[in-house]
């Protein structure tokens, strides 16, 4: 099954592969505990494979932040965004924080998507 301890997609939309009208805030890492990207989509599918594939922009393919370790998946676009941008005001112990109560090992969650 598709429920994992190092997400928690479940609480915030039944289409987590997708979403039309909804949202993703995710975290991509170089390793575990290294560099960290926090970003938003509306196709979370399509943005790990541009990361892991060196499209996901400068800064990701500088720093090698190919490993999905965290995300969570919003109904509504806006609401990803606004998640992310009061995210991008949080200290990096608290984006590792979060990574490590949720996915403690840093295992990269792209394996649990269809790429």
């Amino acid at each position: 099954g598709w429920a994992s301890p190092a997400c928690s997609c479940e609480s915030r939309s039944p289409g987590w592969r997708s979403a039309t009208t909804g949202g993703f805030v995710y975290l991509m890492a170089s390793g575990r505990s290294a560099t960290l990207y926090l970003g938003v989509t509306n196709d979370l599918v399509r943005r790990v494979w541009q990361h892991r594939n060196g499209f996901g922009g400068e800064f990701s393919s500088r720093y090698g932040c190919r490993h999905l370790v965290w995300f969570e998946a919003y109904d509504d676009l806006q609401e990803a965004r606004q998640r992310e941008l009061r995210m991008k005001k949080w200290k990096r112990e608290w984006k590792v924080e979060l990574v490590e109560t949720l996915n403690n090992e840093w295992n990269d969650l792209s394996e649990m998507l269809v790429l």
